[in-house]
């Protein structure tokens, strides 16, 4: 009697157990589901519960998961992966490209004038006119009046005389004003190019209308005091639609969590009211870019680690040591090919960036230092390793300090990354997008030896976090990834093939590598119960599809904390 007592006992623990497994609220079945867990690398379907994935299974074994109020979604064979982690791009500045003028398509300097010509016309006077996305080397044909391949401004004022018009550059390293726009600036032929900037002017001394890095800031100060001039409800309102903008955009490509490369606390507070009102709908971690000696009075009052039920993160630092290699701002270690004496810029010296180093070190921050040419990246190695040396007591590897690009490493130097626990936060779509000036930049053995050198540093040990660098790239996995993997420009052609990543480590370096790189591998970046389920559902299987049709793979769902928050309805 007693025998049969207990044994009904178990059976209705039993029950009880599997009752407690039946409560998902999401389950995806009928799917190709790419784990990235090693114990279980493919699997056919997802249970979610809450934030929560549950259970990783087979059809039959997560159908237990199932009840009347959970909602069901027959995947017909579609892939799932763990979300997109967009490891460095700009979170505000891809909204403000994606609603001013997009002049990434122009073929010509021509159809830009046009393109700024027709915002003129339904422009107020005096209102800026703002765009982004030109590149002079990806013109079909040169203006016909340049300066080292920069257009003169003489046709954009005349086409602009009662607006002021900024212009800047796809890589974000320099820009072109008109003459109104350089008269609110007070910039004149007697102006002096600033520290670690230049205001070009040609052999005769003429000013051509370009300001390159550090000299940027003379006119974007007189646009930001534009901005500052408006209500805090008018400013609020504007970066609201920026910051809409983006999330929109970043979802539908099955981003679930963004690095934003550098905001000022002002912009931090206003992530902070998205956060607070429910309003990020991917997580967001962001590097601070401020003044320094506002890092050091603030930065313990904003260290935010998973704020607003886990959406906002703030535990890092940008810094910049370079320009970009198509404005001639890399900051390079022998003259560039196409323009012998000249080696780039430093923008910010060594001494200074060892500074923010302490700081950061001393208050448990990461450091995010942007370095493209292979003279900046050796600088802050040598930063890095010197910092570390003055604190024997920190591991660095446990820090995951990182360097922003990294996109032209010397030989000597593609070692200390792996060594140092340095993690390269590259941009696959950078490679093939430079490829047609790489070259003429650098010359074939420099660029042949240190260009976009994703498999040496791989074979050394280096974890790769991989991203697009939005707006300087569209904000794109697929595409970035599909370069990562094939190296192939737009006319099909090969850069420097043998440096290209495997499949299996490309998605590492959009998922659980992006998710390490910003602290939260325990979290997110692989498939796995009880990790939150931020979840990208993809129309084919771009680890095993022909490497043609990789670029055709649709977004089908994103799903970040549980919730569906892009579904492709086409």
């Amino acid at each position: 009697m007693k025998l049969k007592l207990f044994s009904a006992i178990i059976f209705s623990v039993l029950l009880m157990g599997c009752s407690d497994k039946g409560n998902a609220d999401l389950i995806l079945f009928n799917g190709n589901v790419i784990t990235l867990n090693d114990n279980s690398p493919r699997a056919e379907a997802i249970a979610v519960r809450n934030d929560t994935i549950v259970a990783v299974g087979s059809n039959r074994e997560i159908e237990n998961y199932k009840t009347d109020k959970t909602e069901v979604i027959d995947l017909h064979g579609a892939t799932v992966i763990p979300g997109f982690v967009e490891s460095h791009a700009h979170f505000l500045g891809t909204g403000k490209a994606l609603l001013n003028l997009d002049l990434s398509k122009a073929e010509n300097w021509d159809e830009i004038i046009a393109t700024v010509s027709d915002a003129a016309d339904n422009a107020l006077p005096g209102e800026w006119i703002v765009g982004r996305g030109w590149h002079q080397e990806k013109w079909v044909e040169p203006p016909y009046k340049n300066f080292n391949g920069y257009p003169y401004n003489d046709q954009l004022s005349r086409a602009t005389p009662f607006n002021p018009v900024m212009l800047v550059h796809a890589s974000g390293h320099a820009l072109i004003a008109n003459k109104k726009a350089m008269e609110l600036a007070e910039v004149n032929e007697n102006t002096p190019s600033p520290r670690g900037g230049d205001i070009v002017r040609d052999s005769s001394g003429v000013l051509v209308g370009v300001f390159r890095e550090n000299a940027m800031e003379l006119i974007e100060k007189v646009y930001d005091k534009a901005f500052e001039r408006l209500s805090p409800e008018k400013k609020y309102a504007i970066l609201k639609k920026q910051a809409e903008a983006v999330m929109q955009n970043a979802l539908k490509y099955g981003i679930t969590m963004f690095y934003d490369a550098g905001s000022d606390f002002e912009t931090i507070d206003f992530f902070k009211t998205l956060a607070d009102s429910g309003n990020l709908k991917l997580r967001l971690n962001v590097m601070i870019y401020d003044d320094y000696d506002k890092m050091k009075k603030n930065l313990n009052e904003y260290k935010l680690i998973d704020y607003g039920n886990g959406f906002l993160t703030v535990r890092a630092i940008k810094q910049f040591a370079d320009g970009a290699l198509g404005s001639r701002g890399a900051w390079m270690l022998e003259d560039y090919s196409d323009l012998p004496g000249w080696r780039g810029m430093s923008v910010t010296p060594p001494r200074k960036i060892a500074q923010v180093a302490e700081l950061a070190i001393n208050n448990g921050f990461q450091l995010c230092t942007h370095a493209i040419g292979d003279r900046a990246n050796r600088e802050v190695l040598n930063v890095y390793e010197k910092t570390f040396k003055n604190h024997p007591e920190i591991d660095s590897h446990s820090l995951r300090w990182r360097i922003e690009h990294a996109q032209h490493v010397s030989p000597k130097d593609k070692p200390r990354f792996a060594e140092m626990g340095i993690i390269a936060a590259m941009q696959g779509i950078h490679a093939t997008s430079d490829a047609p000036f790489v070259e003429e930049r650098l010359g074939e053995k420099r660029a042949r030896e240190e260009s976009y050198c994703w498999r040496d540093l791989l074979n050394y040990g280096t974890l790769i976090a991989n991203g697009t660098d939005s707006p300087v790239e569209k904000l794109d996995p697929i595409a970035c990834y599909y370069a990562s993997v094939t190296r192939k420009t737009k006319t099909g052609e090969a850069f420097y093939p043998e440096q290209k990543m495997t499949r299996e480590e490309a998605l590492k370096s959009y998922t659980i590598n992006g998710a390490y790189a910003a602290f939260k591998e325990n979290q997110v970046g692989s498939i796995v119960a009880g990790k939150l389920a931020d979840l990208t559902v993809l129309s084919q299987d771009i680890t095993e599809v022909p490497e043609n049709e990789i670029k055709k793979t649709k977004v089908l769902f994103t799903i970040v904390d549980g919730k569906i928050v892009y579904r492709n309805n086409r």
